[in-house]
């Protein structure tokens, strides 16, 4: 076995996974004008659901776990949860 160590840049690491790995991130009401600016005023203290992109972009915002996964299912992404 070698240890072999690679070095990427930041673009190279972001771009990793694109269009094949969806982030599925929980987030809070106050969060949501973070990643989605454009997004409406909500109601503080809502818990709320985030499906981002392998390089960290926004798609979708859900109050549902269940249709975040889904959501990245039916577009052929690999969901994983973010912490």
């Amino acid at each position: 076995m070698s240890d072999i160590t690679q070095t990427m840049d930041s673009e190279s690491l972001a771009a990793l996974g694109e269009g094949h790995v969806a982030y599925i991130r929980a987030m809070r009401s106050e969060e949501v004008k973070r990643l989605f600016p454009e997004a409406p005023d909500l109601t503080p203290g809502l818990d709320l659901f985030a499906v981002l992109s392998a390089s960290g972009a926004p798609i979708l915002l859900t109050d549902s776990r269940d249709a975040a996964f889904a959501n990245a299912w039916a577009h052929d992404l690999q969901a994983v949860s973010v912490h």
